[in-house]
């Protein structure tokens, strides 16, 4: 299935920062903060450590004009924030529906980041899908008021494999329904 090129993935405006494609500039910092296991220990996919050349590939999927899943930097610069704030992502799934997934930078944890970047992005719908669904480890009850404050209801428990683990987590599914 053929997918929207890279050019064709928007800019969205939040109010303290913006949702923009990743860039090669972002490297750094990106790996800085994936590289932190309070970062990867919340998500599915980071590993821990972080392996040489992983940041580089992340970027490459994000950049390919064939890719599934669209991903934004949260770049608060023009706010005098961090460059590299996290990163948000929505995975197109069948039938009209996207995955949302996100992390922040550990030192803009507990200041609303996370929400801002959700409802920007569920407000600009880019995918315009028609249903939105999201999973969060259980031992992490953040970033679960993030969803539920977004309008998200609560579907199941489940449960995913944390790559930074090592194990399957317990997980608690949202979804979202935009139409």
């Amino acid at each position: 299935m053929k997918h929207d090129s890279i050019a064709a993935q928007p800019v969205i405006r939040a109010e303290r920062f913006v949702l923009r494609p990743v860039r090669q500039s972002d490297a750094g910092l990106l790996n800085l903060y994936a590289g932190d296991l309070r970062v990867a220990r919340f998500t599915r996919s980071l590993p821990h450590p972080m392996p040489p050349g992983a940041t580089e590939a992340f970027i490459a999927r994000a950049q390919n004009g064939e890719r599934s899943e669209d991903v934004w930097v949260m770049d608060g610069a023009e706010r005098g924030l961090s460059e590299v704030l996290g990163v948000i992502a929505l995975n197109r799934m069948d039938r009209n529906q996207s995955e949302i997934g996100y992390w922040v930078a550990p030192a803009f944890w507990n200041t609303g980041i996370a929400s801002e970047a959700v409802g920007a992005l569920i407000a600009a719908n880019p995918q315009k899908a028609d249903t939105i669904f999201a999973e969060v480890f259980q031992d992490n009850p953040g970033s679960a008021r993030v969803l539920t404050n977004a309008g998200f209801d609560y579907i199941g428990d489940a449960e995913a494999y944390s790559v930074a683990r090592e194990a399957k987590v317990a997980t608690w599914t949202y979804l979202k329904r935009l139409v």
